[in-house]
């Protein structure tokens, strides 16, 4: 029984019947929530960031900073545009289109309410929807990576590089793991319809726990919870956001991808990030969270689900889960990235594997046996759910145990990884042995030879004229053990 569902859900054959003057308005609103969205996220994060970290945020622009993200943008379009010597031009120009693209055009079939009248003409607050509508956000996420990785490329420098690459394999490697997670949703729902999805988790759900009946909206969240865990972790890593931001790991890659863009080329990759976040939050939105409809106890109230009021359902959702992605920055340290690949591909997409296999049984189960969803997820998901559980853990461990010898064989392999370190400071002036590490007895640690010959600044040779050294050294430190010099045949 159908106790959510009214006349005002879409369905697939309400849509393509618009008149265009509908669809471009569709089409504008669209890009207008986006854009605001993403003005109102980058706000939002610095704001709840500083509230985490007891600071105040930005507070100079606007009413409590709140122009702050606007001020930012304009910033950025009248900057000073520069174009690396080495720069593929025509490809350093389109990275940023075609990354920005795709996360416009993957909100294109997110629901966003029922029909309503615009203007007196009947219509759905969706811009347009297919069959396979899921899909063809997975295929936009997909194709952004296009932009990065030639972003990277085109950029002529080292360090765009390797952070396009690091990007490309992080992004394809946690997609595998979203696709697998939203499965299940398919099995349940029984479409790949944003749409019919939404109608999907409007069925009343009827739990039976040992003769005790409940009835509820059947929100896949609550009946699906591994599959959105893992839906979590990945757009998590897809999305390039921390703990997972390591295509931006400043201490290693300096700025990633974009390290060479500035001014409205990087604001586009700007602008693409955010989308992709609202987008993801839309589609969990959507997929595991009822969609537009209102949730309980609000949905008790006949009109929740009618009208505009659904816009307002849909978008407390998605901010709710833009807060999370921002809770976790604020709280998670960067993950190693051996360690966040692992994690990707040893843990995740082997658990949606065997979740897939699970919910698959429990489909067949209630269907064959006439079991209600509590019943099946009782005596069926439970134990699963614990085997599953154990399998992890000892796989977790066995891997563990795998890297902890590897590390213990490379450190036992390495020179003088047995020695102890000495308690005193070698003296100062100590030379550099040609061969080997020179033992304590006698003297000094070895250093690295000068070979590059950099001139030394003005200041060392201030300092070194007034400690009057030699005119063929170089001061490079003065401390309580004496002066350290470098010669002119590169020893110290």
């Amino acid at each position: 029984m159908n106790l959510w569902a009214s006349a005002d859900q879409p369905t697939l054959e309400d849509f393509g019947h618009d008149v265009w003057w509908i669809v471009l308005i569709k089409v504008v609103g669209i890009f207008g929530v986006l854009v605001l969205m993403t003005l109102f996220a980058i706000v939002f994060e610095r704001k709840v960031v500083a509230r985490m970290q007891q600071r105040i945020g930005p507070n100079r622009v606007g009413p409590r900073g709140y122009l702050q993200s606007l001020a930012d943008g304009l910033k950025l379009a009248f900057k000073e545009d520069i174009m690396p010597a080495l720069a593929d031009k025509p490809v350093y120009f389109l990275a940023p289109v075609i990354a920005a693209i795709p996360a416009f055009l993957a909100f294109s079939v997110i629901p966003l309410g029922p029909t309503v009248s615009i203007f007196g003409e009947r219509t759905p607050l969706q811009l347009t929807d297919a069959p396979i509508g899921v899909l063809i956000v997975l295929a936009c996420s997909a194709m952004g990576v296009y932009g990065i990785v030639l972003a990277g490329w085109a950029s002529g420098s080292t360090y765009p590089l390797l952070g396009s690459l690091r990007s490309a394999a992080q992004m394809v490697s946690y997609e595998i793991a979203m696709g697998l997670s939203i499965v299940a949703v398919f099995l349940y729902a029984g479409s790949m319809s944003t749409s019919e999805i939404v109608a999907a988790q409007a069925d009343g759900n009827r739990l039976d726990f040992f003769g005790v009946e409940f009835t509820g909206p059947s929100w896949f969240a609550v009946l699906l919870p591994v599959s959105f865990v893992i839906y979590v972790i990945a757009v998590v890593g897809e999305t390039n956001r921390a703990p997972f931001d390591l295509p931006e790991a400043e201490s290693e890659l300096v700025g990633g991808f974009h390290t060479e863009y500035s001014s409205l080329k990087f604001a586009l990759f700007f602008l693409a990030e955010y989308i992709n976040m609202v987008t993801v939050s839309a589609l969990a939105a959507t997929l595991f969270l009822g969609g537009w409809r209102a949730p309980w106890p609000i949905s008790i109230w006949d009109g929740a689900n009618t009208g505009w009021w659904p816009l307002l359902w849909f978008f407390l959702k998605v901010v709710v889960a833009l807060f999370v992605f921002i809770w976790l920055r604020g709280t998670l340290p960067r993950l190693r990235y051996d360690q966040f690949m692992r994690f990707g591909w040893k843990v995740l997409v082997p658990t949606a594997l065997v979740w897939i296999l699970v919910v698959a049984t429990m489909r067949t189960v209630s269907r064959e046996a006439d079991l209600s969803t509590g019943q099946v997820a009782l005596f069926v998901g439970v134990p699963a759910a614990l085997l599953v559980l154990a399998g992890l853990l000892l796989a977790s461990r066995s891997a563990n145990r795998d890297t902890r010898v590897m590390a213990e064989q490379a450190s036992a392999g390495a020179v003088h990884a047995t020695d102890p370190e000495p308690d005193v400071l070698p003296p100062a002036g100590a030379r550099r042995r040609p061969a080997g590490s020179p033992s304590r007895a006698e003297g000094g640690f070895p250093v690295p030879p000068m070979d590059l010959k950099v001139p030394p600044s003005p200041r060392i040779r201030r300092e070194s004229s007034a400690a009057g050294a030699d005119p063929g050294t170089t001061v490079v430190g003065t401390g309580r053990r004496g002066t350290a010099t470098i010669e002119e045949d590169g020893d110290v």
